[in-house]
């Protein structure tokens, strides 16, 4: 990158709906192309479309980054040189562009209903979707008929003819014919500024260098390089930024991945317990690698690796369980400690600790973390895990379907073997409950240790999936796991 001309990029969402996967790559990537070139992070937010932009939207938007992690230099709640960054509350910036391109007749005023428009394209015969150019050149005569109809006007940019050109940072040199790019309206009838405008209008007085954001906003690519040309000769830009459009991420069937998709939906990983850096390290293989025989790293290690010339341009597929391995692997980069402070808040959550924690369930989830610490592979999975633990014996209950499954007539007769064996135990410990077990169950019964010990979990945990049984029983403690026991013999 240039030295004399310092990386700033920018992260634009409209605040009108729940954040999704594809806001949080487009963000990692701008995130991480700025760190890597010492660069700054503009997050703007594009709110020009005030019937679907939401307080809720744009609050989720900004707890997003927050909880991924990505910090941005310059926008709301930080401030900057360019403030504001919402875009509606910027609109006498815009207003005074659209004064200084009409000047230069940059732009010109259209009556056209959408009607005429199509009408017209239809008795000509013509393929070209988009506005056909009529009012380009209105005399004062039909400008006033148009006027005294009660007409107002929308602002439409003047696209040049011939092509244009760019290198895309992603995909390489790119050409468009003009003749297939209509006109376009820079601002509403009633004066409103559309995205046309003022996305570039920002870029141009935000300074920005960088542009990525996603291969769906390529076709508006030579609008917004037209209108650079325009705001370059009129100084209101440096110059233009280049470009890059990233892949799309598809879902099931090789299909875009939409908002409507369960997949896409952001909050939903953070709420089935994905650790943020787990996530991001997966999104970030939709569509780049920091080397070809490896897949997990951390976000140091991208910032310092990311290349955007090895962005692959293909479309990227949303594969959920290789975004569940990725997470996993990041569990298993966490100290205990760590763990049982990111579990924390969903114990309280599910009501499997008290909140604030009570001096009893801080000791026992101290004893117990070491047994699921390295088994859990969501920060959710220690709910399932752990609860049989804290439940009031009255409140606790087992899975009926893995009640079904173990506890048959022969499981029940494994229970009451466990029980008696445990209830002759003079002490209570997890070397002395596996041999009593053992003995009990292996020796005594002659099961294999793949089958004895599956109904006695389920009768003192509740589920085939728990903890280690042993250790278990021992934080159980002998009434607490013996009642458990006989409680299962009663049903």
């Amino acid at each position: 990158m240039s030295a004399d001309r310092p990386v700033r990029v920018r992260f634009c969402p409209s605040p009108t709906g729940s954040p999704h996967v594809g806001f949080a790559r487009t963000a990692l990537y701008n995130w991480a192309f700025a760190r890597h070139h010492g660069g700054t992070l503009v997050f703007r937010i594009e709110d020009t479309d005030k019937a679907r932009s939401t307080q809720e939207s744009y609050d989720a938007m900004l707890g997003a980054m927050r909880w991924l992690g990505l910090d941005w230099d310059e926008g709301p709640e930080v401030g900057g040189p360019h403030a504001p960054y919402r875009q509606s509350e910027r609109e006498h910036l815009y207003r005074d562009v659209l004064a200084r391109l009409a000047d230069s007749s940059f732009t010109y005023d259209c009556f056209c209903t959408t009607e005429e428009v199509d009408a017209r394209r239809k008795a000509s015969g013509s393929k070209v979707m988009g506005y056909d150019g009529f009012c380009r050149e209105l005399s004062p005569e039909q400008r006033a008929a148009f006027e005294a109809e009660g007409r107002s006007p929308v602002v439409r940019f003047r696209m040049p003819e011939g092509s244009i050109t760019f290198h895309d940072l992603v995909r390489g040199e790119i050409t468009f014919e003009t003749e297939f790019v209509p006109d376009f309206a820079l601002c509403r009838a009633n004066g409103d500024p559309l995205y046309t405008l003022v996305n570039p209008v920002d870029d141009a007085l935000m300074g920005i260098t960088h542009v990525l954001r996603g291969e769906d906003l390529l076709s508006s690519t030579p609008r917004q390089l037209a209108l650079f040309d325009a705001l370059v000769s009129l100084g209101i830009a440096e110059q233009t930024p280049a470009y890059g459009h990233l892949s799309l991420i598809t879902g099931e069937g090789n299909k875009k991945l939409s908002k409507r998709d369960p997949q896409a939906h952001l909050f939903a990983y953070r709420d089935e317990g994905f650790l943020p850096e787990g996530l991001l390290n997966y999104l970030a293989l939709l569509g780049w690698a920091i080397a070809e025989d490896r897949d997990v790293f951390t976000m140091d290690e991208m910032v310092e690796a990311f290349d955007i010339g090895r962005v692959n341009p293909q479309p990227a597929r949303f594969d959920t369980k290789k975004a569940e391995a990725i997470n996993a692997a990041h569990m298993r980069r966490l100290d205990l400690d760590e763990i049982t402070h990111r579990v924390l808040p969903f114990l309280k959550d599910a009501g499997v600790v008290s909140d604030p924690v009570s001096d009893a369930d801080a000791q026992l989830l101290e004893q117990a973390m070491p047994l699921v610490g390295e088994r859990i592979n969501k920060l959710t999975e220690a709910v399932d895990m752990l609860a049989f633990l804290f439940v009031d014996e009255d409140a606790f209950t087992r899975d009926p379907v893995d009640v079904e499954k173990v506890l048959d007539e022969n499981g029940r007769r494994v229970v009451e073997a466990s029980h008696a064996a445990l209830a002759a135990l003079p002490v209570w410990s997890t070397a002395a409950i596996e041999e009593a077990l053992r003995v009990a169950l292996v020796d005594g019964l002659g099961l294999k240790p793949r089958n004895a010990f599956g109904p006695v979990r389920v009768a003192v945990t509740g589920r085939r999936i728990s903890p280690p049984l042993f250790e278990s029983l021992e934080l159980l403690g002998r009434e607490r796991g013996l009642g458990r026991l006989q409680g299962a013999l009663a049903r």
